[in-house]
Order: structure tokens, then C-alpha cells, then sequence
């Protein structure tokens, strides 16, 4: 039975609609005695494009070893991105402000609407193969926001699901954006948590879901600052466990991102 994925999660899958039972013949050669391990790259402040390079890289790994998984938390420099369900019309810029380019824009082939990136905002992008797990893409999409729900509860913050929205709210108040693709069964994008950001830019993007408040961050609605490494490390756990990953390794680097480090340098010299 097809899965209108655009409609129905806001996702979207670049092999086209996806069948709801994928324990097909073309899976049965999936080993589930090997017990999958999480690879996880705490990285810091990284340009959206070359963090999109890695996303890639990766669903290519995970899609040829679909007993391995990945888990990428970084911050991006201000950008939009715009998901299939975005528009112009949830970016409330005047036409002075389009034409200064005050935010670059970046249509994207994930589900979900317009996602304002900021620093002091964790983007949280699990590359998983949602067969090796044994996840339907609604299953899959119940574990993400648990692991953010986890995650408030640790700082006594009640997270919920706001009618229409596919992220995770606090009351009315969205704190968690989410949008995600698949390809191959193999989910890359995922959810934007806001940490500590300034908020005041989120007043020009809206999330196009009606009766949604203002943007909160985890630092507004505990009334106090917080240490972003100690929200990564509960945010590693809440992943884990909500996936079943009893294994996780860390690194701080990948090597995509050196070789585009050293382009870069080399390109500033010609």
C-alpha cells in the first residue's frame, strides 16, 4: 500500500512512493544478528551546503552498509531552508529585504516548511536505515520527537505536538522544527532544536501552521543559560535509546570536511 509521503508526514523519498511493508524479498538478505552501532560527529559551526555534502556521503554509506548508522549535530550560519511545504508566503520579508538578500535561502528536497538555522540552534540529522530498524516512516517520525521530548524533560520542560505541526511545540510555542527525507529506506534531514538562539530574527519566518506562537528556544523557557555540550550529551542518549543503539562512537571530524577545509585554503590562494 503506497505512502503519499508529501501529504501524509510532509517527507519526501527520491525513489518515489514507498510501500508500507519493508519486509519485502529485497530485504531478506538483512543480517540482524549484527547489532547496529551509532556513529556520531559532534561538529561545530558548519556552512549548510557542506553539511548537506556529509549528509549525502553518508546516506551512501549506511545504503551499502545498512548495519551501520549515523548521527550528525552541528549549527549552521544564518540560512533558510524551505521544505516542500514551504513557501514566500511564510517568509515575511518585504520586497527591500528579498532584494538585500538578509538571510540566504536554500530550497531543499525535504519535507516539513520554511526552517530559519541560526547558531546557538542544534540541527539534529540521523542517518539511519529505517529496514535495519524495523520503522515505518510514521514509526520513525514518533522516536524523533521522542528523543527531543526526552531531552525537555531533563530540563522540566514539557514538550507537545501542535495540530498541523510537525515539530515539537511547547504549548503553542515551536521549538523544534522538523523535516525529513528518505532515500533507499536511508533517512538524512531531520529536526532544528533551538538551544539558545537570538530569537529576534524568527519574527520573519513563520511556520505556516495556523494558531503556532512565536519561536521558543530550551534556555527562554527554563529562565536561566545552559551549557550547549551538555545538551548534546542528552541528546546522544535520547537518540540511542529511542533507536535501540546499545553502541555509539564519537568524533569531533570527518573527513569530508578536512578535504573541503583544504580546498578552501587553496582557493584563497589563487
Amino acid at each position: 500500500m503506497p505512502i503519499d509521503t508529501e501529504s501524509t508526514h510532509g517527507l519526501t523519498d527520491n525513489r518515489g512512493p514507498l510501500l508500507l511493508n519493508m519486509w519485502d524479498s529485497e530485504q531478506t538478505c538483512l543480517d540482524l544478528t549484527v547489532k547496529p552501532t551509532l556513529r556520531v560527529y559532534l561538529l561545530g559551526l558548519v556552512d549548510f551546503e557542506v553539511a548537506l555534502t556529509l549528509q549525502r556521503r553518508l546516506v551512501y554509506e549506511v545504503s551499502g552498509d545498512r548495519s551501520s548508522a549515523a548521527l550528525v549535530l552541528c549549527e549552521h550560519p544564518p540560512l533558510i531552508t524551505v521544505g516542500r511545504r514551504g513557501s514566500w508566503a511564510h517568509i515575511r520579508w518585504d520586497a527591500k529585504d528579498r532584494d538585500a538578500g538578509c538571510v540566504p535561502l536554500r530550497w531543499v528536497n525535504r519535507g516539513g516548511g520554511c526552517v530559519l538555522h541560526v547558531p546557538g540552534q542544534v540541527a539534529i540529522y540521523p542517518i539511519l536505515a529505517l529496514d535495519r530498524l524495523g520503522l515505518s516512516i510514521g514509526g520513525y517520525l514518533e522516536r524523533l520527537r521522542a528523543a527531543v521530548f526526552g531531552l525537555l524533560d531533563n530540563f522540566g520542560i514539557r514538550g507537545t505536538v501542535f495540530p498541523g505541526h510537525t515539530g515539537v511545540c511547547i504549548q503553542t510555542r515551536p521549538i523544534a522544527e522538523v523535516g525529513i527525507a528518505v532515500r533507499d529506506w536511508v533517512t538524512y534531514f531531520g529536526a532544528a532544536l533551538n538551544v539558545n538562539p537570538d530569537l529576534g530574527l524568527f519574527r520573519r519566518v513563520c511556520s505556516g501552521v495556523e494558531g503556532c506562537g512565536s519561536m521558543t528556544s530550551i534556555e527562554r523557557e527554563r529562565h536561566g543559560p545552559l551549557r550547549p555540550s551538555l545538551v548534546r550529551e542528552l541528546l546522544i542518549e535520547e537518540v540511542a535509546q529511542n533507536f535501540g543503539f546499545t553502541k555509539t562512537l564519537l568524533f569531533s571530524d570527518h573527513p569530508l570536511l578536512k578535504r573541503k577545509a583544504s580546498q578552501d585554503a587553496l582557493a584563497s590562494l589563487t
